[in-house]
């Protein structure tokens, strides 16, 4: 089952990617399994979760009895003795929910040390993205902060690709140039764009000149449904059909991609 690592600036609509997406795979009657790895998740809204299913998920990374039973060490602590390899399989089932046939599992921010601290925390968190993407036989869609914090070489390879979501602004395009570097560092080869927000022929140009040099599998364009979905609390893979529509055309070409 796909792997997928859905990126992008903060704010230029990497959640719905991710969602549209998931809701993609969900209708074909995959099993998915969506991971909000992002600090301040609402992965949860974009998939028309209800509020008390959503309030219900605890980010991984705050459960500190959790931390602390799996690592051997109080959550803040750096340094010292703890397990390395702790036990994760059992997560995905006990500490997510479903709704619609798509599962959702909320990583949750490591506070201190960066993405490269020892520490407990990170390190059930690197143990469990492991798992995710080398012991699930769901398709994975893991939708991440602006950089690569959660994967490692040890992981990267299982990524079957690594999305980067643009819109046709500098900032936008500048971020997701270091992102593309950020993952060929740890040997992600199989890299996308996905473009969002795209209102005419001069915004994909935009992108396609000053961007990343990388195919561009999918394109949305500015829709107000987007916003509406939100408000309403309803999935936008339910709400916007077209745009579910042109993810199903990265899904398939994901596939070839895969076969080729």
């Amino acid at each position: 089952m796909p792997k997928l690592a859905v990126s992008g600036k903060g704010g230029v609509g990497k959640t719905t990617w991710a969602a549209l997406l998931a809701g993609a795979y969900a209708r074909r009657g995959d099993n998915v399994l969506a991971i909000d790895a992002d600090p301040s998740p609402c992965l949860a809204n974009a998939l028309g979760f209800p509020s008390e299913l959503a309030d219900a998920i605890v980010p991984i990374a705050e459960m500190e009895d959790l931390i602390y039973e799996r690592t051997g060490a109080q959550p803040g602590t750096t340094g010292g003795y703890f397990r390395l390899n702790p036990k994760v399989d059992d997560i995905p089932d006990r500490f997510s929910a479903t709704y619609k046939g798509i599962r959702l599992l909320q990583l949750g921010h490591v506070e201190k040390g960066g993405s490269g601290c020892i520490c407990p925390e990170s390190t059930l968190l690197k143990a469990l993205v492991t798992h995710l993407l080398l012991g699930r036989r769901d398709v994975v869609i893991l939708d991440m902060y602006a950089g690569t914090e959660h994967l490692g070489r040890a992981t990267a390879q299982a990524v079957d690709a690594f999305l980067i979501v643009v819109e046709p602004s500098a900032r936008s395009l500048a971020t997701a140039k270091q992102m593309e570097q950020l993952a060929r560092d740890i040997n992600i080869q199989r890299l996308y764009l996905l473009a969002n927000r795209v209102r005419n022929q001069a915004d994909k140009d935009y992108i396609l000149t000053n961007g990343p040099v990388l195919p561009l599998l999918g394109i949305l364009p500015e829709d107000p449904a987007v916003l509406e979905a939100d408000r309403l609390g309803v999935a936008i893979y339910e709400y916007a059909p077209e745009l579910l529509a042109e993810a199903v055309r990265v899904v398939n070409a994901l596939d070839e991609i895969a076969r080729a």
